[in-house]
């Protein structure tokens, strides 16, 4: 049998290879303690579930609209607009089964063989994916710790040719928790407006931030029309298992990404988008707590990282992901990586599971329990000081 060459450029996710490297060692009768999987810990709020369980008891189980239902996009294209602080009618919203979804249709939409993309390295390994995916160059931009995980500009704009049709962007940042600055946002603004290049902008951690107020680039003056914002309920309300995201772009790549969507899933689960309609007009009580315990838990693994010999960590601005730079171990990341699993029953990433600038780090997710990262941590600092 003949697998296409356009399934073999497409990539993987690392974290479920890991997943089930741990899973297998538990079976055996070995505990592990995940550090390697972006789920929150917490469990859907309860006013979202019983919205869904209510929606299927109303029979809400039949096909949807495409771009989805009427009263979720109204209810996203408030939110939008409230939290980004620009005009987006329910026009300019489509529901998809989660992010990868607008990734992937972004790229199918925008993106033909031999144009190229800049997304972030280290970043979320589906960028990479999705371009190669549809034939088209990706184009590394290095997110470097000494930029505190955000990036050079002349090193940025160099990357910039008239091929570039597109730029993805994530803050907060997924794996690093770095956040782009207004400044920042100005600068990569200023370049798509020149260039004619189209940005897309993963928004998935928005409202799991630590220090000052989000900023989307679509705020900017003139970027409204030329970004695609991707943005989602899994990490905000612990929706993982529902498979619920949106984008937010102007009509004709709402268009676009409808056919898509036409041709691949057809609707969103008509519950699922009843349980989203309550998620975002519902109480908020529920995103602030999870909010708050992420940053408690972020405190504790960066002070206990930074304690473990040949470890040191940057403080995460956003998202709920630790990096620390493990240079001084002396190890490649996968090889340290699989020590840790196998050695201390600790799973974690390599930084290279996030691409090539990532060698030389780890991901710790601290989407656990304090009690698991304090357990991590000593498993890790005796499984480090023996071989340093």
């Amino acid at each position: 049998m003949k697998i296409s060459k356009m399934i073999q450029r497409a990539g993987t996710e690392t974290a479920f290879e890991m997943l089930a490297k741990a899973k297998e060692l538990e079976r055996q009768g070995k505990s592990v303690i995940h550090f390697e999987i972006g789920e929150p810990d917490f469990n859907t709020p309860e006013n979202v579930k019983k919205a869904g369980i209510k929606a299927i008891e109303e029979n809400y189980t039949h096909y949807s609209p495409t771009q989805g239902i009427l009263e979720l996009r109204e209810a996203v294209a408030e939110y939008i607009s409230k939290t980004r602080d620009i005009k987006v009618s329910p026009d300019e919203v489509i529901i998809t089964p989660g992010g990868k979804d607008v990734i992937f249709g972004t790229m199918l939409s925008l993106l033909d063989e031999g144009d190229e993309a800049i997304y972030p390295n280290p970043g979320y390994p589906i960028y990479e994916s999705a371009i190669r995916f549809v034939g088209a160059k990706a184009v590394p931009m290095p997110i470097r710790e000494e930029n505190d995980f955000a990036f050079d500009r002349h090193e940025f704009e160099k990357l910039v040719t008239p091929k570039t049709r597109l730029i993805v962007i994530n803050s907060p940042a997924n794996p690093t928790g770095g956040i782009l600055s207004y400044e920042d946002l100005e600068f990569i603004a200023d370049i798509a407006k020149k260039n004619d290049i189209m940005i897309l902008s993963d928004e998935i951690y928005s409202r799991i931030i630590y220090e000052g107020k989000f900023v989307s680039i679509a705020s900017i003056p003139g970027m409204k029309e030329r970004t695609i914002i991707l943005d989602g309920f899994s990490k905000t309300y612990a929706m993982t298992g529902w498979r619920l995201g949106y984008a937010v772009a102007n009509k004709e790549v709402i268009e676009a990404l409808k056919r898509v969507a036409v041709n691949s899933f057809s609707c969103v689960a008509t519950f699922v988008q009843m349980a989203g309609i309550e998620a975002l007009r519902g109480p908020q009580d529920e995103p602030e707590r999870m909010r708050k315990e992420y940053e408690e838990r972020r405190n504790l693994i960066v002070q206990g990282l930074n304690e473990i010999p040949g470890f040191s960590v940057k403080m995460p601005k956003g998202a709920f992901y630790a990096f620390p730079n493990v240079k001084k171990v002396g190890k490649p990341s996968k090889e340290l990586a699989d020590y840790l699993l196998y050695e201390a029953g600790v799973c974690t990433l390599s930084g290279t599971a996030f691409g090539e600038y990532g060698e030389g780090y780890l991901r710790f997710s601290y989407a656990t329990s304090k009690e698991n990262i304090i357990e991590g941590l000593k498993r890790v600092k005796q499984a480090i000081e023996k071989i340093i």
